[in-house]
């Protein structure tokens, strides 16, 4: 998720801050560099020159460039005018005085849409609404069909056309009997169209005035850039759109789209999908993607995600774990399939602070497709006696580990190390401190 950005942005600030004193001069190249990374993320070229002109009118009126940490304060103010750029605040859902909310989705064909209703389902119901979904897809094939299944997978109830040939017949009949099942939040998947039929235009169009939705959200492939933002301009003049969610994020190097829509159209993001899962979808927080967008990480949106996919009791065990110095490699294998529950390496470690300047020593997909299963397998080839009690195992009984995982001998050795070197480091948290972080305390331990 913004990787190439990323990484022209600091690139921009490295060579900026290798220039001891800082010029007019020496920011306006920065400044150039910035514009020329956003116009190849694919920002709209309009919002890149207002947002340059903002950056170097704050950075020139604070007179940034006599201070002590002049790259520092450009980084913060880049930061904040990313954040206002993205929308400044979370723009949260709105919610009917009568239940059930209506939220009806539209996008255009292959843009996610029926995939984002469940994964939309799913987040409401972690916050404990009572949702069903609505089939007003009479069009696609096996459409209604995607629908049911995905309900089926999350046990929840879908309303479909049931023959009826009018959309906006079948949404409306579908809410009435979604009020009376006692549902608190209806999300109503519309067929996928293009902004240039006029006749399809007309019937989405006729399917919100029938349902009368609290949130028409445009469903937009993140991926396809400026194309989006055009879409997400026409959309929005048919029906007077509440917000987005973009899809494909975790696929999406640019990043032009999300850094481009709130200022085009003036409506916010709502919530982003960044993957395959149905758990792949998350509240837009303007603040903490002007965090990732810098390589500043995003702790926060990990800390909830941990909470959300490992639980709480989990998360508490395993800090009374570290706390009693009791680490071992049962509990190192239980973080392993943990973290398989939080979603790919490579999007957990892109919410961690600082690995952008490691991108070049740390290969993620090998992590992601490599290290993280053939560790996984290594650690299920030893006994329960050898995982809790891993200063048992011999020579024999790593080369039996070996064979047993399908791993080289130096693979094991390498596990086992690594394993000795996060136990140090626990044993560290435990007392509150990380080696190389003076006076950092670590929150949930040593207290």
């Amino acid at each position: 998720m913004f990787d190439a950005l990323t990484d022209k942005l600091n690139a921009a600030f490295r060579r900026l801050g290798s220039h001891g004193s800082i010029t007019e001069k020496d920011l306006d190249e920065a400044m150039r560099e910035v514009r020329l990374a956003l116009l190849e993320a694919d920002v709209n070229f309009k919002v890149a020159r207002q947002f340059i002109a903002d950056v170097r009118e704050r950075a020139l009126g604070a007179q940034v460039l006599q201070s002590v940490t002049p790259v520092q304060q450009i980084i913060a103010i880049v930061h904040d005018a990313l954040v206002a750029v993205l929308g400044g605040e979370q723009a949260p859902l709105a919610k009917a005085s009568t239940p059930p909310t209506v939220i009806m989705l539209a996008g255009l064909k292959g843009s996610g849409k029926t995939t984002t209703a469940a994964k939309l389902a799913l987040h409401l119901r972690k916050q404990n609404e009572r949702v069903a979904l609505i089939a007003a897809d009479p069009y696609r094939v096996a459409g209604e069909a995607q629908l049911a299944s995905l309900g089926k997978q999350l046990d929840l109830p879908v309303y479909g056309m049931e023959g009826e040939k009018q959309p906006a017949i079948a949404a409306k009949r579908g809410i009435a009997l979604a009020a009376r099942a006692g549902m608190t939040a209806v999300i109503v998947d519309t067929a996928g169209r293009s902004q240039s039929d006029p006749e399809m235009m007309a019937e989405i169009v006729a399917i919100r005035d029938a349902v009368q939705p609290q949130e028409v959200l445009l469903v937009l492939d993140a991926m396809t850039g400026q194309e989006a933002v055009n879409a997400a301009t026409e959309f929005n003049a048919a029906l007077t759109l509440s917000g987005f969610i973009l899809t494909k994020m975790d696929g999406d190097a640019r990043g032009g789209a999300a850094l481009s829509i709130r200022s085009v159209t003036g409506l916010p993001i709502k919530f982003v999908g960044a993957g395959e899962k149905v758990d792949a979808l998350e509240a837009f927080h303007p603040d903490r993607f002007a965090s990732r967008i810098l390589g500043m990480g995003d702790v926060v949106s990990l800390v909830e995600k941990a909470q959300q996919s490992i639980g709480e009791a989990e998360m508490q065990r395993m800090e009374q774990r570290v706390r009693s110095q009791k680490f071992d490699m049962q509990d190192f294998l239980d973080q392993y399939q943990n973290l398989k529950k939080m979603g790919s390496m490579s999007s957990l470690l892109g919410m961690l602070p600082g690995i952008s300047a490691l991108k070049g020593k740390l290969n993620v997909d090998e992590i992601d497709d490599t290290f993280f299963k053939r560790s996984e397998a290594i650690m299920l080839s030893m006994t329960q006696e050898e995982r809790r009690s891993p200063q048992i195992i011999s020579g024999s009984r790593r080369r039996r580990i070996a064979l047993g995982s399908g791993a080289t001998l130096q693979e094991v050795n390498q596990l086992l190390n690594q394993f000795t070197q996060v136990q140090k480091m626990m044993k560290m948290m435990s007392s509150g401190k990380l080696p190389g972080m003076p006076g950092m305390k670590i929150p949930g331990f040593g207290r």
